[in-house]
């Protein structure tokens, strides 16, 4: 029933990009896509990229290294565009603090990108005498892209409770939905990788996939009902604190 190509694969893979494609199109109706340009974008190309590697996984006439070319190729934008999405968020959430808002914005940005750029070389290389070295590669930057997601909406969230930083609510949803999709697909890679499931593989596929489905129903929640705040307002803080570190960080910015 779970396996692939069977009915509830065919639902969770299309399912689940089809509706942030409904769900773009609301943002673009409402005007919400200027506020959140990068989950905006996030959106559309989930959607395009489902609407690409679905027809080249079924039609068999395709070499099955046409799939795996392309998939490789998408991830490495989807890391992107999933990096400039959690910039905003950062960005958001530290808005009160110009400075550090820029500064971990192009952090996040750089960073990342050279990680899964380091990602890819490196499953290239491991993998130079594979004739399929983008499968490998593809899984490296996947593990690569899970890790630093995980890491920074852990990051963003402990920054925020601690410095009792207020947050929009749609900022809020987008944040939750990263991080809980991010943590169960690299808890999915640590089970594959220690040879767990060796023989049903597509459980933890399908198990990456419901999640996927369910983060997108709530990120439609979160984005579409009225707008309030959540969490404590900003307080003032020790001068020792994030207001110093972001008078600081202009001081130098303007020197």
């Amino acid at each position: 029933m779970f396996q692939p190509h069977s009915l509830p694969w065919h639902y969770l893979w299309v399912a689940p990009n089809l509706l942030l494609a409904v769900l773009g199109g609301a943002l673009w109706k409402q005007g919400l896509h200027r506020e959140f340009r990068g989950f905006f974008l996030y959106c559309c190309f989930q959607a395009l990229q489902c609407a690409i590697l679905y027809p080249l996984d079924l039609i068999t006439s395709i070499p099955g290294s046409y799939f795996w070319r392309v998939y490789w190729a998408s991830l490495l934008v989807e890391s992107i565009v999933v990096l400039v999405v959690i910039s905003d968020l950062f960005a958001d959430v530290f808005g009160s603090y110009a400075a550090l808002s820029h500064l971990g914005r192009r952090l996040i940005r750089g960073g990342g990108t050279l990680l899964l750029i380091v990602a890819t070389a490196v499953g290239a290389h491991a993998s130079k005498d594979f004739y399929y070295w983008f499968i490998p590669a593809s899984h490296a930057v996947q593990e690569m892209m899970y890790i630093v997601v995980s890491g920074l909406m852990l990051l963003l969230f402990a920054a925020a409770g601690y410095f009792r930083l207020a947050w929009n609510h749609r900022v809020f949803g987008i944040a939750l939905g990263l991080g809980i999709s991010a943590c169960v697909h690299l808890a999915t890679w640590a089970v594959a990788a220690n040879g767990g499931l060796a023989d049903r593989r597509y459980l933890l596929d399908m198990a990456n996939m419901a999640t996927t489905h369910v983060v997108v129903l709530m990120w439609f929640y979160y984005m579409l009902i009225p707008q309030r705040t959540i969490g404590k307002s900003v307080v003032e803080l020790p001068e020792n604190n994030l207001a110093l570190w972001n008078r600081e960080l202009e001081r130098l910015l303007q020197q």
